[in-house]
């Protein structure tokens, strides 16, 4: 069948099992490596998985009509993912992977109005669900692991630490933060380095989270959070950063994102850029995670975003890839969900819990089998807005970090 045809170019390294509807093994191996067993309840998946698997894999874990047998769903995703380059070699892999690209700009249509869409479908979820994975500050974003078995508190905090270094803040700064999620990372600047703050954010229910948090943290006088789309944002910054927003902008609205940072970037200013990207180039995201998880969403290859800053005139001053602290991130995150899935089950239901089950293992495999790392990238308007070498920031981690102690923010409601 055309499944098995695919299968037997694309499983290079590795043993894929797959049961199909009617009980049979069917058994695709490569050189020596991971193993994984599949089952398929639904013949329809035959030609879904052929035609479509970026969109259809996804779904049928969602759905239950593709199961994993003696083996996790890491175990089988680190199969796919591992392989996944060799899918290429396949025509119609390769015929609908150009497709998607060459559309793209459909797929990643955001105006003011539609962002806000976009951004509702995922973070407009309760609070109480992201509760259940994320750390007490919710940071939802790559941490920073300085040691391999640092709790993920610990490289939520050193993730934040690192940020502020790289801003080179100091008292009554204004800074803009843009993506302010539910305000951690707002707060925590505002606390350590005496700065005023300004968060900008398209979630209601992280606006409401965020205005709440700074409340209860007396820092009425120097953090103030918006309902705002960065286009639409005026003034003047001295700082400005933004951690894991620019996955949302999309290809076309580059020209207008650093376009804005720099007409709100002081002379004088520093921005540091945190986001997602991939290492094999300009592509278009997963139709699964596009009509799921994300829509609108893209990960960037570096040359495309390296070819808009230059285009605004724009300084990059220091580029930093993070390749696997996203992947222990993602562990981590997926062992507090698997703790708390019951309670998930209890706020939605169990395919909502499939899906995110599926989100979380392919995200973890793509940052550590795939093409996906996390940049950080340092912008200015002049070239000497910062210092010559990058000692300045592990001289200015070294005298906050043993001071630093996570913001303490409400409790995770259970």
């Amino acid at each position: 069948m055309l499944l098995s045809h695919f299968l037997k170019r694309m499983i290079r390294v590795g043993t894929l099992n797959v049961i199909d509807a009617n009980g049979r093994l069917h058994c695709f191996a490569g050189e020596p490596g991971p193993e994984a067993t599949i089952r398929l309840h639904d013949k329809s998946l035959y030609y879904k998985l052929f035609f479509n698997p970026d969109l259809y894999l996804g779904e049928a874990y969602m759905d239950g009509t593709l199961t994993v047998e003696d083996c996790s769903l890491r175990d089988f995703l680190r199969v796919v993912i591992g392989n996944h380059a060799f899918a290429r070699d396949h025509p119609m892999y390769a015929f609908a992977t150009n497709l998607s690209r060459a559309i793209r700009w459909m797929h990643q249509y955001n105006p003011v109005s539609r962002s806000k869409e976009h951004v509702a479908h995922h973070y407009d979820l309760a609070v109480n669900f992201y509760d259940l994975f994320l750390d007490r500050d919710r940071q939802y974003s790559c941490g920073y692991f300085r040691e391999p078995d640092e709790t993920l508190e610990q490289a939520q905090l050193d993730k934040r630490l690192h940020i502020a270094a790289k801003l080179l803040l100091a008292p009554g700064q204004k800074l803009l933060d843009i993506g302010s999620g539910w305000g951690g990372l707002s707060t925590y600047l505002a606390k350590t380095c005496d700065v005023q703050v300004s968060g900008l954010t398209l979630s209601t229910e992280q606006l409401q989270v965020a205005r709440r948090i700074v409340a209860e943290e007396g820092l009425d006088d120097r953090v103030d959070f918006h309902l705002r789309d960065y286009r639409e944002e005026t003034g003047a910054y001295d700082r400005i950063v933004s951690v894991g927003m620019f996955e949302h902008v999309g290809v076309r609205y580059y020209k207008d994102y650093f376009g804005k940072i720099r007409e709100l970037l002081a002379d004088d200013g520093v921005c540091l850029l945190h986001s997602i990207g991939r290492m094999s180039g300009p592509a278009s995201t997963a139709g699964w995670v596009r009509k799921y998880i994300f829509p609108g969403g893209y990960s960037p290859a570096l040359s495309e975003v390296m070819a808009a800053i230059e285009k605004a005139g724009l300084w990059v001053t220091d580029i930093e890839v993070l390749r696997l602290h996203y992947a222990e991130t993602l562990l981590a995150w997926q062992g507090r969900f698997q703790a708390n899935r019951h309670k998930a089950a209890a706020i939605y239901d169990e395919r909502f819990c499939r899906m995110w089950e599926f989100y979380l293992a392919i995200s973890e495999a793509v940052f550590r089998y795939g093409d996906h790392f996390v940049f950080q990238i340092q912008i200015t308007k002049q070239r000497d807005a910062v210092p010559l070498t990058r000692d300045y920031i592990t001289d200015w981690e070294g005298d906050h970090g043993a001071e630093a102690e996570p913001v303490r923010l409400r409790p995770h409601a259970r």
